[in-house]
C-alpha cells in the first residue's frame, strides 16, 4: 500500500483491519490508535467495520442520502493530523477555541471537517489547490457563530 496515496479499498482495508485488531486486544500501530479512536466515536459504523466483506466495495453517492463512513472517519484523521501538526498555521488555535465553545471535541472536529470539506469541494469544482486562507476562514467563521 502506498502511504501516501492509497487506493479506495487500501483505505478501507486499513481501517477494517485496524478496527480486528482492536477488537481481538492486538497491538496497534500509532496510526492504528488514532483511527480506532475515532472509529470509537461512532459506534453507527461498528457493524459495517465488522463485515468487511460486504462493505469494502460498497459504493456511496450523494444521491443515496447516506454518509459514506468511509470518507467521514478519513477527514476525522485527516483533521487530526492537521490539528496535529498545525498546519495549515492556526488551525490547531482554532480548534482549541471550538472545544472549549462546545466543550466537546468530537463536535469541534465536526466543525473542522465540515470547513475542509467545503475547501475540498471548492478546490475540485474549480480544478485549484486547496486555499488554506478560504479553510481558516471558514473555520473562524465557526469560532465565531453564535
Amino acid at each position: 500500500m502506498s502511504l501516501y496515496n492509497p487506493s479506495r479499498d487500501q483505505a478501507r482495508q486499513f481501517l477494517f483491519d485496524a478496527w480486528a485488531k482492536f477488537k481481538q486486544a492486538a497491538v496497534l500501530t500509532d496510526l492504528e490508535k488514532i483511527a480506532v479512536e475515532v472509529m470509537t466515536m461512532h459506534p453507527e459504523y461498528h457493524a459495517m467495520f465488522d463485515a468487511p466483506e460486504q462493505y469494502l466495495q460498497q459504493a456511496y453517492f450523494p444521491e443515496m442520502g447516506v454518509t459514506n463512513p468511509f470518507l467521514h472517519i478519513s477527514l476525522h484523521l485527516s483533521v487530526i493530523e492537521q490539528i496535529s501538526i498545525d498546519q495549515p498555521l492556526g488551525i490547531k488555535a482554532l480548534h482549541a477555541k471550538l472545544r472549549e465553545k462546545y466543550a466537546d471535541t468530537h463536535l469541534a472536529y465536526h466543525d473542522v471537517m465540515d470547513c475542509l470539506a467545503e475547501t475540498l469541494w471548492q478546490a475540485q469544482r474549480n480544478s485549484t489547490a486547496l486555499d488554506a486562507t478560504h479553510y481558516l476562514n471558514l473555520l473562524q467563521g465557526k469560532v465565531q457563530a453564535k
